[in-house]
């Protein structure tokens, strides 16, 4: 069986350079939201914090009290965490790479899964070659359908274990990519380093804590339908979806996801003000207005399907 699902292929280039392109013939002035915000740094202070904190305060409580905590607080703010070294993957914290990528390690901390470094390498691949099927490690793979999909239940799975299929299944087939390097290992190591100390020090209940806030954070949780919301197909000739409702807040506006891509030197601070000032060009697109009701249709409309994605050759 070929590992290709039964995508909706196109020939036409992916739209966000042209659009970008037209948005700057436009409005030029769009160019004054270009560069790194700073303030991401001191949210994300207070985000990290805000995990320890209470990965602390829950070490002798009994497991259900850690579970419906890491699902009702936990969620969003790994998820916003994640948010952050998506913006540090396109240098939106500080001027330099450099020191984008340690503090996208650091932003990690609380996260279990070290994958900051390796994170970006992969996302910038599927910005670069958005709908080609070995460059883009954001599309499914055909063993994703085969085994989660055509059922309510197979989806929730999928979504569950989301991190793991997006963050070793999906990457292991894009060859372009170098996996481990000298900030790999050492991403790993200072997270592996984290982790073990926390355990050492506080026990096992801290760490189930802040594992099972990434997992809901990136699965089955109204956040995780952030995933569905971005490139699934839910309108013809329409590849990339933005989300434009409550959770934006707490998320770092990462919903707004067509905004990002088209100009992905604005920081998320400034992507609500970059629609603002191109209303004609965002207005008219479909969006999403609730990753909760968009979660449901996923899990529950028969139609949306993993393979309502678009590919293009290359």
């Amino acid at each position: 069986m070929s590992n290709i699902p039964n995508f909706i292929t196109v020939t036409y280039p992916e739209p966000h350079i042209g659009r970008a392109k037209e948005i700057i013939a436009a409005h030029p002035e769009v160019k004054e939201l270009f560069g790194h915000d700073t303030t991401t740094a001191w949210i994300t202070l207070g985000v990290v914090a805000l995990q320890f904190g209470l990965a602390f305060a829950l070490s002798n409580q009994p497991i259900w009290v850690i579970v419906a905590v890491s699902y009702l607080i936990g969620a969003f703010a790994h998820h916003a965490l994640f948010v952050v070294i998506h913006e540090c993957a396109h240098n939106l914290v500080f001027k330099t790479t450099r020191a984008n990528t340690l503090w996208g390690i650091f932003t990690n901390l609380p996260m279990v899964f070290p994958s900051s470094v390796s994170f970006k390498k992969y996302h910038l691949m599927h910005h670069r070659h958005q709908g080609k099927f070995n460059l883009d490690a954001d599309l499914p793979n055909a063993m994703e359908e085969k085994i989660f999909g055509g059922s309510a239940l197979g989806k929730a799975t999928w979504l569950l274990f989301f991190m793991v299929i997006e963050g070793v299944v999906r990457p292991a087939r894009v060859k372009a990519v170098q996996l481990w390097d000298g900030m790999t290992f050492a991403a790993v190591a200072f997270e592996i380093a984290a982790m073990a100390a926390l355990i050492y020090f506080t026990g096992w209940h801290p760490f189930l804590y802040l594992l099972l806030s990434t997992l809901f954070s990136i699965g089955l949780h109204p956040v995780g339908a952030r995933w569905i919301q971005e490139h699934f197909v839910f309108h013809e000739k329409q590849e990339t979806y933005s989300y434009y409702g409550p959770i934006n807040k707490i998320c770092l506006n990462v919903g707004y996801h067509n905004e990002h891509h088209d100009l992905v030197r604005v920081p998320w601070s400034k992507l609500p003000e970059l629609k603002r000032m191109a209303p004609e060009f965002y207005d008219t697109l479909y969006s999403h207005s609730s990753w909760t009701k968009l979660l449901f249709k996923f899990l529950f409309d028969p139609t949306v399907t993993f393979d309502k994605r678009v590919v293009r050759p290359g």
